[in-house]
């Protein structure tokens, strides 16, 4: 009882200064005691821990009996919940204890969700929801059954097919009936059946509108999907049940209790918008929902063809990460904004450019007036488990460029929209950019002093301003593909290694190296997902996949061409992404974090150094990094909120659209075929594949073997050029049958019977970092072939789990995999027992035993874990013309393990 009575007198004071009574006191004290000795008891004797459940109880009862106000309530339970974490030992709380808000709002604080009927009447959440639809399950609406309904999303979606093969294919379908004399049609006789049908689909059709807006004699139309029809949509959909949190949390793992960043409402920014909503008696007991938004101008002003517009696209945080991963119609397409155009000597006009920029944030404001009400009042709306909650709305995180970020918040160019830092000193850091600081400068200084000494643009007012409770400065989500993968890396670390081969041996010479550097790229061995550089990294356009397949393979290709301070910027500079865009982070991953930023900040001096960057580093890109820390705190994870799932939509929503219009009036078409888009979607929803239900690696084979291969051990020997073979076979055999606790014979018969050679298998496994299906399970294949689609030999590389007990590269082994009839490989010897101190990756070489042969094995298929990249370790000297990526392996004798070549990899090796 001493550590109760301790706890009593820790929260005594604050009970006493919120006015509670001695006999409220003392029966929640009672209560609190016999809760914990029930939990005891339960931990003791059933090896469980019913916190949740006792305290519920506990505190429900004082909140009926006393009427505590939630408030008061809410606190009370803070400082308990807190405390007794702290007199609790941790082992009765379990391997991870999941700390959510609607522990706390099941004790009465007004943060949990509600669950209701379809009248707003609250309801036991375990009732049975009500069915999605009132159609019956052979209900196809227009579409009149499965085969026309799956016909008009493989022809419009899945391939996009053209009008004149739409009819042509028809045409050909509807012979081969006639042929058949079956007597039936086709699903759908010509493309205008195909669009009518798919016209006619009511299920989640939500209509474009547009406004007007003029000046100078132009008019240009702003065209919108009402965002709050869009939101009660997403919400809608049932595809995302079990893939959404409706109430905010905090994990806390391990036995350390590390808190952990993971999906979006595990951060700390809604949980912070969920404590407002709480104590807001209008609002106690509703779901949060943030809504995330996104904007790209850069490609659809070519896009378009006639106009410029920016795309602004939706979603909500409440959904998971990896379903954003998958691109399973968790973004949606919101709006297409027109930008002003004038006579090219009023471009650079800053009464202009200021019209521009209000004239954004105005369509802004009209676009989202729909949801305006859902922010302060609560909203009755269908959820993805079929209940119905009320729900409360709240502009969320914006995801954007730097030049976007400059429009959205209001700041002038090469200052930070974070913090007050100079834009000649931005690494010195500055106080936060605040929405009410912004306000106070507006009204208290001119214009021109706080764009000058404060970097705001107070004549612009942002549209989040007409919003509750949305401070733009805090809401500019990191970006990752712009401000690490496309500025940091591509606009400035790689430049400057060029800018540095010119300055230390001229230009002519400086070719010769970048050349050489491109040789080294391009003998990377084929790897999965790595797009390969076989000519050279010129490119005139640099793609998103481009820049990543790059940085996969740089790191090698500079060592040896350049400074090791500069091949040591850019490893920790890889460091720091990589581990950005892990799918958890953790308080260790946050403190690798500063400490790789703190290296990448120390060794990037070589660039002033050798003057490549005389007058420093003030960079807004290379800035936004040390705001990232605070910002994982903010909104959890970095991988879900990034301008790659901006992206990927764009690519759906403008560009295929684009190319399959007439190029004539392009908007109007590209309108309709997102709305046919949006329509085949929700008619396909709660109808998508089961998801595969692994959690570890597997391994499987192809479906067939190859043809024209050996068919017996002896046969394989001599194609394979391998006299000890059929002895590999046979000890593999002997160890495979023979249980370990009998001693089996010392000569076992060699093996002579019939083999199936296999050129490939399927590595699977989940990598939730990594581009993946809903389950976070990732697919790669591995091949043994002596000829790839008719080309040179592939024999890939993979990781052997050698003991699961040791982690990393200290329970695997390296091997070269020759045919999948045996799994024969060949094994690479670590070549010291430590990663290589200027790059961070093992080192590996070819096993030989005996100094003549390779170091060979037969092994169990399922004990390969999944590819490995190697990469060579090149040295000073020119690359060799006759080498390849497909003969490096052979021709280089030590290699890197490239552990950037995915994020599985990098956590796996690491």
């Amino acid at each position: 009882m001493v550590r109760w009575n301790l706890l009593g007198h820790m929260l005594l004071p604050f009970l006493a200064i919120n006015v509670i009574t001695i006999t409220t006191f003392d029966f929640l004290m009672d209560r609190l005691v016999l809760c914990c000795f029930n939990c005891l008891t339960a931990g003791y004797f059933l090896g469980t821990w019913p916190f949740q459940e006792h305290l519920t109880c506990s505190f429900t009862l004082v909140l009926r009996n006393f009427k505590i106000s939630p408030s008061i309530a809410s606190q009370t339970a803070q400082v308990f919940v807190r405390m007794t974490l702290i007199f609790m030992p941790f082992q009765y709380l379990g391997g991870t204890h999941r700390l959510q808000c609607d522990v706390e709002l099941l004790l009465g604080l007004g943060r949990i969700r509600v669950t209701c009927d379809a009248t707003g009447q609250p309801i036991d959440p375990t009732t049975t929801p009500p069915p999605v639809s009132d159609k019956s399950a052979d209900d196809w609406g227009p579409y009149g059954d499965r085969l026309q309904f799956e016909t008009a999303e493989f022809l419009f979606h899945n391939v996009e097919m053209l009008v004149g093969e739409v009819n042509r294919l028809s045409g050909l379908w509807g012979n081969s009936l006639q042929a058949d004399n079956i007597g039936t049609l086709p699903p759908f006789t010509d493309h205008k059946e195909l669009y009518k049908t798919i016209d006619a689909t009511q299920v989640g059709d939500v209509q474009w509108e547009s406004f007007t807006l003029k000046y100078n004699g132009e008019q240009p139309n702003f065209w919108f999907w009402p965002a709050f029809s869009l939101v009660e949509r997403l919400l809608a959909n049932t595809d995302f049940d079990g893939k959404f949190d409706y109430t905010p949390y905090r994990d806390f793992a391990g036995k350390e209790q590390m808190q952990c960043y993971e999906n979006f409402m595990s951060g700390d920014w809604v949980w912070t918008q969920a404590d407002k909503i709480a104590v807001d008696p209008s609002t106690h007991g509703s779901t949060f929902i943030p809504i995330i938004l996104g904007n790209d101008k850069t490609t659809v002003s070519v896009e378009t063809g006639q106009s410029d517009y920016w795309p602004v696209y939706l979603s909500i945080s409440n959904i998971h990460n990896n379903v954003w991963h998958a691109h399973q119609n968790a973004v949606e397409l919101l709006a297409f904004l027109a930008i002003p155009k004038m006579a090219k000597k009023y471009t650079d006009d800053p009464m202009f450019q200021h019209f521009k920029k209000q004239l954004f944030h105005s369509a802004m404001t009209r676009i989202f007036s729909s949801l305006k009400d859902g922010m302060t009042m609560p909203q009755l709306m269908k959820c993805p488990d079929h209940h119905f909650c009320h729900v409360i709305f709240g502009i969320g995180p914006y995801i954007t460029d730097y030049l976007e970020q400059v429009l959205v918040s209001g700041i002038v160019q090469n200052w930070c929209g974070h913090c007050l830092a100079f834009p000649n000193d931005l690494d010195s850091g500055g106080a936060p950019q605040t929405r009410d600081l912004t306000d106070t400068l507006a009204d208290e200084l001119l214009p021109a002093v706080a764009w000058n000494e404060w970097g705001v643009d107070v004549s612009i007012v942002p549209f989040t301003n007409n919003f509750p409770c949305a401070d733009i400065h805090q809401l500019l989500a990191p970006d990752i593909l712009h401000q690490l993968i496309k500025g940091t890396f591509k606009d400035h670390l790689v430049e400057w290694v060029g800018r540095y081969l010119e300055l230390e041996y001229g230009k002519a010479e400086a070719k010769d190296w970048l050349a050489d550097i491109d040789c080294c790229i391009a003998l990377a061995p084929p790897f999965p997902g790595i797009h390969r550089f076989p000519d050279s990294c010129g490119f005139s356009q640099w793609t998103g996949d481009n820049l990543k397949a790059l940085m996969k393979v740089y790191l090698p290709a500079i060592k040896g061409h350049v400074p090791d301070d500069m091949v040591q910027t850019f490893h920790a500079f890889l460091e720091f992404c990589y581990i950005v865009c892990q799918n958890v982070i953790t308080d260790d991953t946050l403190k690798e974090l500063k400490d790789t930023l703190q290296q990448f900040h120390l060794y990037r001096k070589i660039f002033q150094e050798v003057r490549v960057c005389p007058e420093g580093f003030s960079l807004p890109l290379q800035h936004a990094l040390v705001h990232y820390e605070a910002l994982i705190f903010l909104f959890s994870a970095p991988n879900g909120l990034c301008t790659s799932i901006t992206e990927s939509k764009h690519i759906m929503a403008v560009k295929k659209p684009w190319q399959h219009s007439s190029k004539h009036n392009a908007l109007g078409q590209i309108l309709w075929m997102n709305q046919c888009l949006a329509q085949l979607a929700n008619e396909n929803a709660g109808i998508v594949d089961e998801q595969p239900g692994l959690a570890h690696s597997d391994v499987v084979l192809a479906h067939w073997p190859a043809c024209n291969h050996a068919k017996t051990s002896t046969a394989l020997t001599i194609e394979l050029g391998i006299p000890l073979l059929p002895t590999l076979i046979t000890c593999f055999l002997a160890e495979q049958l023979q249980p370990k606790s009998e001693p089996g014979p010392p000569h076992p018969p060699p093996f002579t019977g019939h083999i199936k050679i296999f050129s490939s298998t399927i590595a699977m496994f989940v990598a939730p970092s990594d581009p993946s299906g809903i389950g976070s399970m990732h697919c790669e294949c591995i091949h043994a072939t002596p000829s790839w689609q008719g080309g040179p030999a592939q024999y890939d590389c993979v990781f052997v789990s050698m003991d699961d007990a040791q982690d990393g590269m200290l329970g695997m082994e390296v091997a070269q995999v020759y045919n999948f009839s045996c799994t024969l490989v060949c094994w690479f010897d670590c070549i010291i027992d430590v990663p290589d101190e200027l790059i961070g990756m093992w080192m590996v070489a070819p096993s030989f035993p005996d100094d003549s042969l390779h170091n060979l094995t037969v092994i169990h298929v399922e004990s390969i874990v999944c590819n490995a990249h190697l990469l060579p370790i090149f040295g000073k000297e020119y690359v060799p013309s006759l080498v390849s990526c497909h003969n490096a392996l052979d021709i280089y004798q030590a290699f890197y393990v490239n552990h950037f070549a995915d994020h599985h990899a990098f956590k796996l090796v690491s």
